[in-house]
């Protein structure tokens, strides 16, 4: 194995699975680093919060060094999204209601990521409950984008894009809904990876047959860690329904071939998305570029309705934020402190009635058979990652984008819609910059086509290594 680079950090989480493996670096040198990184730059960043006692850290680092490896991530530092409970480390949502709460237990995936050897140092900040593809909160404040401290670093996994961008963690978990990992993935020059609905199970308890419009999944600075950190989440519990397929097969050789690959390009869905125009010219750039690794790619119309598909997208994920958190509203107390969009979204989806939601439902089943057939024509489909680059830090959301007001605190997310409300695998690939901000370009493919997305995130990550090429100040 070749030496260790003189920042173990900036190796990807399968090379340092790889040294810890050969002993070319130990857990406990990997914490040191880890810590003295974090106690550097996370100050101003502001992307893992809720850091465990140090002391503690390096004495459990230790003991991995003398234990025999429980797998792939025997002995690195992960920090988990705000998102799940973990067992003996605060977990709030980044809600002022459940600020100093510590979980007795640990969620499925903290389990998980345990098991596979991970030591948890703490937590990924994120917005209240998730909501909003911005990272603040009144519990830790707001997460700022290592490229420009004065810039958001998007969400809801904001924190975790940060830290990976900042190299204070080497892979990362993170939630999507609304694209919740594919936008701080674009924001932060990172990948992230949004599995077929069902491949990662959701913790298993509340309500588990019509919550499928969000899933868990992985971040990385490389495909790599995306398959080997996805074959870790993946795989059924019996305790959820709807399981898709097992965990096998994400993390074995690459394919990495891009010859004959049908793209089409959706752009800003003939206009009916917001979006800033160095935001379309880079990700056409990064299509040309796929087209010179022998990639076919097709401009294409709209192929459904934007409004009919917000419609159903804005019903269904209001019914459901207020199913889930509509009890704590009731107490007028604890109503008074939640953030205005989520009583607001709440309130909506406490409105409408059953029939609203049976028409989302043909909606959305609509679109999932008008994808059916692009992809009978298409391996993938193509959307910029986010609408936006990276915008001031201060403000909740972007007022408006590309000269058109924004009518809610999540329309600048659009783009994020037709795969979240078909279910299917999307990878946000880094695309390049503009005016010195990170861009990110969103692919997706067929229900259960998550391998072969891989293989593509892999392909271009060999031609380009954004992560790589352009680590931040």
């Amino acid at each position: 194995m070749p030496d260790l680079p003189a920042d173990p950090l900036a190796l990807s989480a399968a090379a340092l699975s790889r040294a810890l493996a050969l002993g070319a670096i130990s857990a406990r040198e990997l914490m040191e680093a880890t810590l003295a990184r974090i106690a550097r730059v996370n100050p101003a960043l502001n992307a893992i919060v809720a850091l465990r006692d140090p002391d503690r850290l390096l004495a459990e680092a230790g003991a991995a060094d003398a234990a025999p490896r429980r797998g792939w991530l025997h002995g690195i530092p992960m920090a988990v999204k705000d998102l799940v409970a973990t067992r003996g480390i605060v977990t709030t949502w980044g809600s002022p209601l459940f600020a100093g709460h510590l979980p007795a237990r640990d969620d499925l995936l903290a389990a998980r990521l345990r098991a596979a050897g991970a030591i948890l140092i703490g937590k990924t900040n994120t917005p209240e409950f998730g909501l909003g593809s911005h990272s603040f909160n009144p519990v830790y404040g707001v997460t700022r984008n290592p490229y420009d401290l004065a810039r958001s670093a998007g969400g809801s996994s904001g924190g975790a894009a940060a830290a990976l961008a900042a190299r204070l963690v080497a892979v990362a978990d993170g939630s999507d809904m609304m694209g919740s990992l594919r936008n701080p993935a674009a924001f932060c020059n990172v990948y992230g990876f949004r599995p077929s609905f069902g491949l990662v199970p959701r913790e298993p308890q509340g309500e588990a047959f019509l919550s499928t419009l969000a899933t868990d999944g992985p971040m990385a600075r490389a495909p790599e860690d995306l398959a080997l950190l996805l074959a870790t989440l993946a795989g059924p519990d019996p305790r959820v329904p709807l399981p898709l397929l097992s965990g096998d097969g994400f993390a074995g050789p690459a394919a990495a071939e891009v010859r004959g690959t049908r793209i089409g390009w959706l752009a800003d869905w003939g206009g009916a998305f917001a979006t800033e125009p160095a935001v379309l010219s880079c990700c056409g750039a990064a299509l040309a570029d796929l087209a010179a690794m022998g990639a076919e790619v097709v401009p294409l119309a709209p192929p459904f309705p934007a409004e009919r598909l917000w419609r159903a997208w804005t019903d269904l994920r209001a019914a459901l934020v207020a199913g889930a958190r509509g009890p704590l509203a009731r107490d007028p107390a604890a109503r008074a402190r939640m953030k205005p969009e989520l009583v607001a979204e709440i309130d909506r989806g406490l409105a409408l009635a059953a029939g609203d939601l049976y028409e989302a439902s043909l909606v959305r089943s609509e679109w999932f058979r008008t994808l059916a057939g692009l992809f009978d024509r298409f391996d993938a489909l193509a959307l910029p990652a986010a609408q936006v680059l990276p915008f001031a830090a201060e403000l909740r959301w972007p007022p408006a984008v590309a000269g058109r007001a924004m009518d809610s605190y999540h329309r600048w997310m659009e783009v994020t819609v037709p795969v979240s409300l078909a279910g299917v695998p999307c990878v946000a690939l880094p695309a390049g910059f503009a005016g010195g901000l990170p861009v990110g370009l969103q692919l997706f493919a067929r229900l259960g086509r998550d391998a072969a997305l891989l293989d593509l995130a892999r392909a271009w990550h060999e031609a380009t290594d954004w992560p790589g090429r352009r680590p931040p100040p």
